[in-house]
This record gives structure tokens, C-alpha cells and sequence, in this order.
């Protein structure tokens, strides 16, 4: 027994870091060993061992135990390839693992040290990279939430709490970011249900009275209507600009016709200021968004493309 994990640690040893398996289906295998059979004796297409062999590889590599012996047999012998005792050792110990006696016997009349072919380098390589990149993702998607829940922590005042529970509710339905709408409330009306402006904003979101009707907003001093016409209007505004906060919050606060018309975040100080101050609480640059509610704004495209370095 002792002799058997030894001579099995040693195969594993032979083949290296990142000898395992890729996934794929036992018919996926099946087909690519198929195809690779087919090339490697000219069966009906023109003979192509390089063909060949990169197929036997994709199966081996994926699990297939003829594949693997099948490349052990091909260096070994110089079939069609240049013989190379290291790339059979690779292959017969590979096959061994999986389970293949006469592999085990194949690697051991070998003899010599095992060398990574090309193809198995080339899908550590590739398997490194998709590794690197899903790490990258989850990191942007760690950030992003921790970014979009930032506003929990100001969230402190009972009227801010009963405020809140509305915007849990509500919020879901219109597809926003509940920070957004903390966001956006704490900067219009600093969660005042009555706050009224010199323009006859109205509520907690500031409604002026053509936003109000536009979104069926019939009383808009009370806090769950006020919040529904605030919410449909960021769900319309993200859809026109396709997600693109800074440009949502100019419009809420100018209007999305003053933002087309100046291509972009108008150069007002008090719209610069307002994007500045729910940007500190709602970082995220990109919201999503519902393509079906509206035609993105014709001046979007000369917008970001404006905006690219």
C-alpha cells in the first residue's frame, strides 16, 4: 500500500501544478478524442498529427484516459511527431492517475523526468488567466457593493429610518439602488416631507409640479408618493442616459433637456455641486438600467464620447 501512494505521489509529482482536469462532458470528450482519431490516420480528411495531437490533448486534459495514453504513445514512438521521452512521461503519467495500468507501466519503463507539452502549458497559462480575472471580478463586485450600501451608515434619525422603509419597498419595483434614493432625498430635501423650494420643488425628492403630474404624483407632500414620482423619474432618467449617474443626477437636478442641450454635466455650479455631494454617498458611476422604459438620449453617443480621454 505504502509502495502504491508513493508510486502514485511521484506520477503526480511527474506531471506538476496545475495537472488537473478541465471541465467538460463525456460526449464533448468523446468527440474531440473521435475527431482526433480521425486526423491522426487520415480517416476520409487529409492526415494532420498537429491536429491531431492538440484535439488529444484538449481530451486528455479534460479527463480522457485514451487521449492522455493515446499522446504518451505518440512521443514515445515518434509517430508523426518527433520522439520526446519527457512529453511521454507527461502523458503515460497522466494516464496512470486517471486510472490506466499499462500507462503506470509505459511511465516507469520510461524512466525519465517528465516534461509539460506545449499544449499543457498553454492551458495552465489560459486556466491562470481566467483565474486572474475572476479574482479581479469579484473584487469589483465586493467594491461595488460596498460602495452602493456606503449610505447605511447615515442613516441615523427615526424620521430617516420611517423614510427609508418606504424607499425598501418602493425601490425594488423601479429597479434603483435604495443608496441612490437615500442620496437623492438627503440632498434635495434633507428627508423634509414638507420642504418646499422658491421653484415649487415639492416633498422629500423635490418634485416640481409638471415632474409630479408626469409620474401621477397627485399629493406630493405625502412621502410615499413623493418617493414613487421621485423613483419612476430616476428609472426614466437612467434608462435616457443608459446608467450614467453623473449624467442622471445633472438631469434630475437641471432637467435632461439642458443636459442634451450642453452635452453633458452643464456648467452650473450649484448642478456641479449637487452631483458632488450624493456622489460622496453614492459613489457608483454605472446604475443599471431598464432599456424598455425609453429611447436613450440622441446625444448621449457625442456625450461619452466627448468624455473619453
Amino acid at each position: 500500500m505504502k509502495a502504491r501512494f508513493l508510486l502514485r505521489l511521484l506520477l503526480a509529482c511527474a506531471l506538476g501544478a496545475g495537472a488537473g482536469a478541465h471541465a467538460a462532458e463525456p460526449a464533448e470528450r468523446l468527440a474531440w478524442r473521435e475527431q482526433a482519431r480521425t486526423l491522426e490516420v487520415g480517416e476520409g480528411v487529409a492526415r494532420d498529427t498537429d491536429a491531431a495531437i492538440a484535439l488529444y490533448c484538449r481530451a486528455a486534459m479534460a479527463g480522457d484516459v485514451f487521449s492522455a495514453y493515446k499522446l504518451g504513445w505518440l512521443y514515445a514512438n515518434g509517430r508523426g511527431t518527433p520522439r520526446h521521452e519527457g512529453y511521454a512521461a507527461h502523458w503515460f503519467a497522466r494516464a496512470a492517475l486517471m486510472g490506466d495500468a499499462h500507462a503506470e507501466v509505459m511511465f516507469k519503463r520510461l524512466g525519465v523526468p517528465a516534461d509539460k507539452p506545449d499544449c499543457v502549458l498553454q492551458a495552465e497559462r489560459a486556466e491562470l488567466q481566467r483565474g486572474e480575472h475572476a479574482a479581479e471580478q469579484e473584487k469589483k463586485a465586493a467594491e461595488t457593493q460596498q460602495a452602493a450600501l456606503r449610505y447605511r451608515e447615515l442613516v441615523s434619525t427615526p424620521e430617516q429610518q420611517r423614510i427609508m422603509k418606504i424607499v425598501y419597498k418602493l425601490a425594488p419595483q423601479f429597479g434603483i439602488e435604495p443608496g441612490l434614493a437615500f442620496a437623492v432625498i438627503r440632498a434635495e430635501s434633507n428627508f423634509n416631507v414638507n420642504a418646499l423650494s422658491d421653484k415649487n420643488a415639492q416633498g422629500l425628492m423635490q418634485l416640481i409640479p409638471e415632474t409630479a403630474a408626469r409620474f401621477a404624483v397627485r399629493k406630493p407632500f405625502d412621502a410615499e408618493q413623493n418617493i414613487r414620482g421621485g423613483l419612476a423619474y430616476l428609472q426614466w432618467l437612467l434608462a435616457y442616459f443608459k446608467g450614467n449617474v453623473p449624467l442622471v443626477l445633472a438631469a434630475y437636478n437641471a432637467g435632461e433637456g439642458t443636459v442634451d442641450r450642453y452635452r453633458g454635466v452643464p456648467p452650473f455650479p450649484e448642478t456641479q455641486g449637487y452631483i458632488k455631494r450624493i456622489q460622496q454617498v453614492f459613489a457608483l458611476q454605472q446604475h443599471p438600467f431598464d432599456a424598455r422604459i425609453t429611447a436613450p438620449s440622441p446625444a448621449l453617443p457625442g456625450i461619452l464620447s466627448a468624455a473619453r480621454p
